[in-house]
């Protein structure tokens, strides 16, 4: 290898930081642009299913491997009559949408959204609206999804065409109840008491579910972190999550920068850490809280697009996106940084799945395709179960306008030991330059290199479209392990994917 930067990395199988919970790759699904309508759902469409999925749509969430799905929101949530989307359709009525103001036609309710879920191999993780109503209409709905017969709400979902129980675990109280651009926002005191009040009710009909608490909705909000120590000071024994919810974006065209905001994401989860413990701490509790980091991408490209929608429409082109290849590297680095706080980070949802700041794009009638995101994702889905590992590592380090020392090198390690497999996600942040990788794995003696994906791309503006895929991974990564160390060349701006088996010989 010619000269080039350096970075080391040691992995032991015993430096574990947890088990990986395959729910942190999960997704979102909100009755919001072409996300329901056009995107999981379009009946005449030539690959659509009898019940009118998109059947390219589920192969690609398929292929993603997406664990749990949140829907149907969002911001939509906190103004939604979950009654309006059940029953026979010819019944449901018109609604204008508030969050959006878009007009909604409730084709795709609760009843199908769970059809579809079950299509995709997906659990669904189901939200409630806190803003304008609250714990009667949480509980019914928990009694029509859950509830096996005999009680009104269960019987009604028989009558509706559903004999067996939904059976739903995971469920959201509301959404993003700090924000004021949310309909029925809330203080902190008042979404706490009104989450604890809701949680206790809807444990009354199912004590099986899991509850997620509305964190802030980004880190930049004026009540972050004080707002998660009011709302966890009134539920944190009714509740087993909390939320985080965060986007980036590159609007200063600074890609330095936009590269290094993990280092902002990973100081985000670790404040909610301390929060939540410092809570546990006041209330001698002995119960450990677990974050659902349940929205999170890159959003920025569709904004100024979204300013000329007429409002009132049915599925209009909302947040669509194009992303690049530099977006691709960051939600990368992303995913990685919930793999390094595995232990407390269970949950997570990329925002969102089909069209809407999406890893896939669709064309109404016609095709669907993968964005730049699409690809990190579903490495990190398919590839980091197992395991979470702590590698010691070494790595030179940059400074930009917002971010000081920055490592060149980004990483998390997955170790499966049921498929005798070690994985090791590796981002090289510099712009211009190679980063020699030296890793030392000899506590996995007789293992091999078994592949290394490599994505990169000389523009790191370069998107994918229906027409063209300009961004792509490839399997001709430059790696090679010899007496137990493995030297690999990272390419300038790249994503790696290293694949270690234990030899079958």
């Amino acid at each position: 290898m010619n000269e080039a930067r350096k970075a080391t990395m040691t992995i032991d199988r015993e430096f574990k930081i947890a088990e990986v919970d395959e729910r942190i790759y999960g997704s979102f699904i909100e009755h919001l642009g072409r996300a329901v309508y056009g995107g999981i759902y379009e009946p005449g469409h030539p690959k659509a299913t009898a019940g009118g999925y998109r059947q390219d749509v589920i192969d690609l969430v398929k292929e993603l491997q997406v664990p749990i799905v949140r829907y149907p929101g969002g911001n939509m949530v906190s103004a939604y009559n979950w009654e309006d989307g059940v029953g026979p359709l010819e019944d449901r009525p018109k609604r204008l949408e508030l969050a959006w103001r878009v007009l909604e036609p409730n084709h795709v309710g609760t009843n199908e959204f769970v059809d579809w879920a079950k299509l995709a191999d997906t659990d669904v993780m189901m939200a409630v609206n806190l803003g304008t109503r609250g714990i009667d209409a949480a509980r019914n709905l928990l009694e029509y999804c859950n509830h096996p017969e005999g009680s009104y709400w269960s019987d009604l979902r028989k009558e509706h065409g559903y004999a067996a129980p939904h059976a739903i675990k995971t469920w959201c109280l509301g959404n993003e109840m700090d924000g004021p651009w949310q309909v029925g926002h809330k203080t902190a005191d008042e979404y706490g008491r009104l989450a604890s009040e809701t949680a206790k009710a809807m444990r009354l009909v199912d004590p099986t579910i899991e509850l997620v608490a509305c964190g802030s909705s980004n880190i930049n909000m004026p009540t972050f972190p004080q707002w998660e120590a009011t709302t966890l000071d009134h539920t944190y024994e009714d509740v087993d999550y909390i939320s985080l919810h965060q986007y980036y974006g590159n609007r200063s065209n600074d890609s330095a920068s936009y590269l290094a905001k993990t280092l902002d994401m990973d100081r985000f989860i670790e404040t909610v850490i301390a929060t939540c413990d410092y809570i546990k701490a006041k209330k001698r509790s002995k119960k450990k809280m677990y974050l659902s980091f349940d929205e999170w991408n890159v959003w920025y490209h569709s904004n100024e697009a979204d300013r000329q929608l007429e409002p009132w429409s049915v599925a209009p082109p909302q947040l669509e996106d194009v992303y690049n290849f530099e977006d691709a590297l960051l939600v990368g680095s992303m995913l990685m940084s919930f793999l390094r706080r595995a232990d407390r980070v269970k949950m997570a949802c990329m925002a969102q799945l089909v069209n809407v700041i999406a890893p896939i794009m669709t064309e109404n009638g016609g095709d669907a395709w993968r964005q730049t995101i699409f690809f990190p994702y579903m490495h990190v889905s398919v590839f980091g179960r197992g395991t979470s590992l702590q590698p010691v590592i070494q790595s030179p380090t940059y400074d930009t306008k917002e971010y000081t020392d920055v490592p060149h090198l980004d990483s998390a390690v997955v170790f499966n030991e049921e498929a005798d497999e070690l994985t090791i996600f590796a981002l090289n942040r510099h712009l211009e330059e190679a980063l020699d990788l030296h890793i030392d794995v000899r506590g996995f003696e007789g293992y091999r290199i078994a592949e290394h994906i490599v994505l990169e791309n000389g523009d790191l503006k370069a998107v994918n479209t229906a027409g063209k895929q300009s961004v792509q991974p490839h399997r001709n990564g430059t790696s090679k392990l010899e007496d137990g160390r493995v030297t690999a060349r990272l390419s300038n701006a790249s994503w790696h994917v290293l694949r270690l088996k234990a030899s079958s010989e």
